[in-house]
């Protein structure tokens, strides 16, 4: 299996730092080829949001290079994959609220990361509202659930999607990594084939964008290349911009061949 990888990235209109961090790892193994995408949304409320991305890309990165080679060779890798980002997600929520605490700042990030294996197995692990979206021919599907507040009173039927468009909470998480006293990180199996596309990105990205100009821009058709894919990427993102989104914006776009 093999894939084509843009991303973008942008400060946006009124931040003093770019909280976001993301992170792409590929690697030929005995076991095939193998991609790391990962995607961090430092929290834009909080002070020193992104010391918490970056060191989330960092535990990833160090993961893929130490721990990865050993799990691919077990009978369920995935199986195994999931409950080592488990263990690791919640050290470092440990570890980055022990930086908060020390230094009397708060401070947290989502997480959304996927890790695709050469028969097209992947693994998504996700906490906070940062998304993963499977696009195909005609089909934009959410792979992740945000987890806000506002999103959680839609899953219960106390808000229309209409209503939590609006709702001055939308931006109000259950848990990040780093802020929460305990995190339940969310995961998700699937299987990718050559042609699809997958899109990581920040809540940010997306706020001021239909899920149909999302289709439309991003398609398999529309991403020929690589250098495609990020001018794509960086339309969207002044669109964003043009329409009065105020966060850092980041987006990550991976595709099938």
């Amino acid at each position: 299996m093999r894939f084509q990888v843009a991303y973008h990235t942008d400060i946006g209109r009124e931040k003093s730092t770019n909280q976001d961090s993301l992170g792409v790892l590929e690697a030929n193994t005995d076991e095939g080829r193998l991609l790391l995408a990962v995607l961090c949304d430092g929290m834009g409320g909080l002070d020193k949001g992104e010391v918490a991305s970056a060191a989330l890309i960092r535990a990833f990165e160090a993961w893929f290079q130490e721990e990865l080679p050993g799990l691919i060779r077990k009978e369920d890798p995935l199986y195994e994959v999931r409950f080592s980002w488990e263990r690791m997600i919640k050290v470092q929520n440990q570890s980055i609220g022990d930086y908060g605490r020390s230094r009397r700042i708060q401070l947290g990030s989502t997480l959304t990361a996927m890790l695709f294996l050469e028969d097209g197995s992947y693994l998504i692990g996700h906490v906070g509202d940062s998304r993963a979206y499977l696009i195909r021919q005609e089909v934009l599907e959410i792979l992740t659930s945000d987890q806000t507040v506002v999103a959680n009173e839609v899953r219960l039927g106390k808000l229309t999607p209409e209503q939590a468009a609006s709702d001055p909470r939308k931006n109000v998480l259950l848990q990040c990594i780093g802020a929460s006293g305990f995190v339940e990180p969310e995961f998700r199996e699937g299987k990718a084939v050559p042609g699809e596309c997958y899109l990581l990105c920040s809540d940010g990205f997306r706020h001021e964008l239909s899920e149909e100009e999302l289709l439309t821009a991003l398609t398999p058709e529309k991403s020929p290349d690589e250098e495609t894919m990020r001018r794509n990427l960086e339309k969207l993102t002044w669109r964003n911009l043009e329409r009065g989104e105020r966060d850092n914006i980041s987006a990550l776009l991976l595709k099938i061949l």
